[in-house]
């Protein structure tokens, strides 16, 4: 869409100063993130003390592995679609409500076939809220600082992993295992009832909305937007089906690269997510010490927001995201193939995270940038769905991996693969095109 064709409302959103509004929404969305990354983590680091607690094998646990992912790529698939259509406020409760619940039941789960259930609406939670938060922080972030902001935003699915990890090395010696889940699940809920005094509606859904509260309509007027000013058709809201349009003319090719490189990388990241606390565990730490050694790669993946997002949004993901998917070849090929003492062996892990879980950052943040708004929730839901797959592989390819009598760390050399072909997929994102539309121009209202 190019500038001339927006209207008042849309080049207002456009074009938005940051300021108090915009970061409380970016702060808030990263909270949610937060909660996110550590009940991604949780069942990860305490695989190593379940497999004392309950007299089972590591390899065991692959199911518990694979409903969590298939649990997340549900709730993805089926979070794009209601979050363009209905919302990403009413997205967000609904899905920390969900994740929230059912971590706080896995503490109290006595077998692996009820925790695998339990992970099921874990990831069901955790797959609407990831795309949810991305959005709404995007709907107030300008164009020109679009990937920054949603990038800044995903700093808190890292630091949360981050968090989970110490926390458990403090608690897994003393209140055992249930104790992860239950901090994943309490602190969730707490936040259900802060989001709903305190996070807004995307503007455009509010621009589009008949009666306006007087909160609602002052937010409206900061954001240089006066309320009943915005036709409907004049804002840039799904009104044709979401799935569609990422199909439709100019989104092809950028939608089938999008779902390559979220695949190949989420297949990357969530192999590291579940299996490097256990591989540490069986090359000789303490469940513990495996939990603490893992959370520095979310440590990593921190750093790379200082940085990827404004590279995006200079130079574009071609060129700045392709290069840091090659990157992580390095890493992933000396935690895989070297020997090495502690101190150094960490530092690895600690870029493996800057290239692995930094670049699926960025690819989230490129998402946002690159698809409109109609459809940003569906572009970023669904890439994430069908990048799940990849997740849902990463469990089973580990297991089957691990328990082939290779040395544990060598499983993670499938990996170097898909990060190579990652980054080629990124950089083929040149290919795309420009797209350029009026607002009259977009697909019309579904039959």
């Amino acid at each position: 869409m190019t500038e001339g064709a927006l209207s008042p409302t849309e080049s207002a959103l456009e074009n938005q100063r940051i300021g108090g509004l915009q970061l409380r929404v970016a702060g808030l969305c990263a909270l949610v993130q937060i909660c996110d990354g550590y009940d991604v983590n949780a069942i990860g680091v305490s695989v190593p003390s379940l497999t004392h607690a309950w007299n089972v094998p590591g390899p065991a646990f692959t199911q518990a592995f694979l409903w969590s992912s298939i649990g997340i790529m549900a709730g993805a698939l089926s979070a794009g679609p209601l979050g363009d259509r209905v919302g990403r406020k009413p997205l967000l409760l609904a899905s920390l409500t969900i994740f929230g619940l059912a971590s706080l039941l896995s503490a109290f789960a006595g077998s692996l076939f009820m925790l695998s259930i339990l992970r099921f609406f874990t990831g069901v939670g955790i797959g609407g809220a990831f795309p949810g938060a991305a959005t709404l922080s995007g709907d107030y972030a300008p164009q020109r600082l679009r990937a920054t902001m949603i990038m800044a935003t995903f700093t808190g699915a890292p630091l949360g992993g981050f968090l989970c990890g110490q926390l458990a090395g403090l608690l897994l010696p003393s209140l055992g295992w249930p104790s992860v889940f239950l901090v994943g699940g309490v602190v969730p809920l707490l936040m259900v009832p802060a989001l709903a005094l305190w996070l807004p509606e995307s503007p455009r859904f509010l621009a589009a909305k008949g009666r306006l509260s007087a909160r609602e309509a002052a937010l409206l007027q900061r954001l240089d937007i006066r309320p009943g000013q915005a036709a409907a058709e004049d804002l840039d809201l799904a009104r044709g089906n979401p799935i569609k349009m990422l199909f439709g003319a100019g989104y092809a090719l950028q939608t089938v690269l999008l779902w390559v490189i979220f695949f190949c990388s989420l297949m990357n990241l969530f192999l590291f997510v579940y299996w490097l606390p256990e591989v540490l565990h069986l090359t000789g730490m303490t469940p513990a010490e495996a939990a603490r050694a893992t959370s520095f790669r979310e440590l990593g993946a921190i750093l790379a927001v200082l940085y990827l997002g404004l590279l995006i949004d200079h130079f574009g993901p071609e060129r700045a995201l392709a290069w840091n998917y090659a990157a992580g070849v390095v890493f992933i090929a000396a935690i895989a193939l070297a020997a090495m003492p502690h101190l150094l062996l960490v530092t690895i892990i600690f870029f493996s995270g800057m290239t692995i879980i930094g670049s699926q950052t960025g690819a989230n943040a490129t998402c946002g940038k690159l698809y409109p708004a109609r459809m940003r929730t569906s572009g970023l839901g669904w890439a994430l769905g069908i990048g799940r797959l990849g997740g849902i592989a990463a469990p089973a390819l580990g297991g089957y991996l691990l328990s082939s009598g290779l040395h544990p760390p060598q499983i993670f050399l499938s990996a170097c693969l898909f990060a190579v072909v990652a980054a080629a997929a990124t950089g083929l994102l040149a290919l795309r095109g420009v797209r350029t539309e009026p607002l009259a121009d977009r697909a019309a209202p579904a039959s």
